[in-house]
């Protein structure tokens, strides 16, 4: 019912503004900036004001809301030819690419999973999908900046490679469409595939297999709340037929060969944070706040998994003849991977260490993960210049040839802008069933609760309810919540609560160093990650 609420007042807005349905272009980019009037944050704020620098682009591979595609870059793809000439004049005066490659400052993300996707169709042609290269400098003060880009795959005289002293237009052109991919991949695969589906299968496999006074189910069970419900809305709203990513670049058809591109690719070491930032060579890239944040939750996630899966199952033996727990991951195994052996996921367990692991990486998904890549949704989609999932024109096919009319021509129309902008609203917000939560943790204290409706009152200066805000802004259940009493042995409740002080630890210390940033990162603060995926 509040999804729906925020669904209905953020339509009844943008249909009184004659914005919904509207096929007409904008006539600028300053125009787009008055599609809402009280949605707005810092952030957003900030990212329609900064979203045409170089560093702030860069940034966003780290730090917004899809931090899981780019890598270190040793070599560069045969079929990416950057040459020394081309970026010479963007690295460290007397530097050269090779150095900057053997010293481990250059990055790289590749969309080669885009290549061939079946695309949509606007206007009787079909849209333009890149599948191309973003390269990176990590600079001597410390900022990821884009240094060329090529829009697809195979190189050739009507494929250039943008450099950022183009044309300004080509340039933010070419900046633009790799942010179309990245949205897209982001919306089907690191959101919707890699948390929502695999919290679902996570949350079928529990409730099949085990009784509920299994200790697994105990400790799991409060991870997946409204988790199938949610899912089910959104295979209507969002990736049904007449679903808001049915009018992406991609359409569905693209949308779902693109995730079983992914899913065949996906491995247990690829979900587990720390073998995924080792991989992709990045533990010691500066100012990633994601993986800094996410190691220590990681690491504060696996404690507590081990202290409690340690107290019920003492030996290895416990484990293998806990004929529950193997009906459990073997479903997993077989519905959420298909049997994929390849994978790396196991199909079964021998010891405890192996249970602690697999239980780590589950908590984790929807609780850590799903908070990173979908908390941020309206800080930077919103400003659809930023991130569309639409571009509705292809890149001119050489260099010279754009303008700032080109841009506005290939951004989403008034009505397709409007139909994005309300899905982030709606996929961002903060649902769910807080209020109750709050006052038994506060114990029925007033101060604490007029300290939270003050906070409140400063935040949401721009809502249209005040009372409902309120409400609002309390229902959300934060990571480490076991609200209802299904542990018996005191032993078992001392863990919980150690958990909990160790994540309000971490948030001081998130709060403490936000207070530096510019740009605060904000989603993997633990009081703002949801307990399960309810959104």
């Amino acid at each position: 019912m509040e999804l729906i609420y925020n669904k209905k007042l953020s339509s009844a807005e943008l249909m009184f503004k004659g914005l919904v349905g509207s096929t007409e272009e904008w006539e600028s980019i300053e125009a787009i900036k008055n599609i809402f009037w009280f949605k707005k944050t810092t952030m957003s704020e900030y990212v329609s004001q900064h979203w045409k620098e170089d560093d702030f682009y860069g940034s966003q591979f780290l730090n917004g809301v899809n931090p899981n595609v780019i890598k270190r870059c040793s070599a560069l793809p045969p079929n990416f030819p950057v040459t020394e000439e081309m970026v010479k004049p963007f690295l460290e005066k007397g530097s050269s690419l090779r150095r900057e490659m053997e010293k481990g400052n250059i990055f790289l993300c590749d969309f080669k999973r885009m290549d061939g996707l079946p695309t949509n169709v606007h206007d009787g042609e079909p849209l333009h999908v890149t599948a191309g290269f973003c390269l990176f400098y990590m600079n001597p003060e410390k900022k990821l900046m884009p240094i060329a880009i090529q829009l697809n795959q195979q190189p050739s005289e009507q494929n250039p490679i943008y450099l950022p002293s183009d044309s300004e237009t080509d340039w933010l052109l070419a900046k633009m469409f790799i942010k179309n991919a990245d949205t897209m991949y982001h919306q089907s695969v690191a959101h919707f595939m890699n948390t929502h589906c695999l919290a679902e299968v996570f949350t079928v496999a529990t409730l099949r297999s085990f009784p509920v006074i299994h200790p697994l189910y105990k400790l799991l069970i409060s991870h997946f709340r409204d988790t199938l419900q949610i899912n089910t809305m959104s295979r209507i709203s969002i990736f049904g037929p007449g679903g808001m990513l049915s009018k992406s670049s991609l359409g569905l058809k693209g949308m779902t060969e693109l995730m079983r591109r992914a899913h065949i690719e996906t491995t247990y070491s690829s979900l587990c944070l720390p073998e995924n930032i080792t991989a992709r060579g990045l533990e010691s890239i500066p100012n990633f706040y994601y993986r800094d944040d996410g190691l220590k939750l990681w690491n504060i996630t696996n404690s507590f998994v081990k202290a409690v899966v340690e107290y019920y199952y003492p030996s290895d033996s416990e484990v293998r003849k806990d004929t529950e727990l193997q009906e459990w991951i073997s479903e997993i195994f077989t519905h959420a991977f298909l049997g994929n052996k390849a994978s790396g996921i196991p199909a079964g367990f021998h010891t405890v260490e192996e249970v602690i692991k697999f239980i780590t990486m589950v908590i984790f998904t929807v609780t850590a993960q799903h908070a990173a890549v979908n908390s941020g949704q309206f800080d930077y989609s919103s400003w659809v210049p930023n991130a569309s999932l639409l571009l509705r024109k292809p890149p001119p096919p050489t260099k010279g040839q754009s303008s700032m009319k080109t841009i506005l021509e290939t951004l989403p129309d008034v009505g397709e802008t409007a139909t994005f902008v309300t899905m982030v609203w709606i996929l961002s917000d903060n649902y769910t069933d807080q209020v109750r939560l709050v006052m038994i943790n506060a114990h029925y204290n007033p101060c604490t609760l007029f300290k939270c409706f003050k906070k409140t009152l400063y935040q949401t200066k721009y809502s249209v309810s005040l009372i409902y805000c309120f409400v609002l802004s309390l229902w959300q259940v934060p990571l480490g919540t076991y609200s209802e009493d299904r542990f018996d042995e005191p032993a078992t409740k001392q863990m919980i609560k150690e958990f909990q002080a160790q994540l309000s630890c971490l948030s001081e210390a998130i709060s403490t160093r936000n207070l530096q940033l510019e740009v605060p990162y904000t989603y993997l603060n633990p009081t703002e990650i949801e307990n399960s995926i309810a959104i």
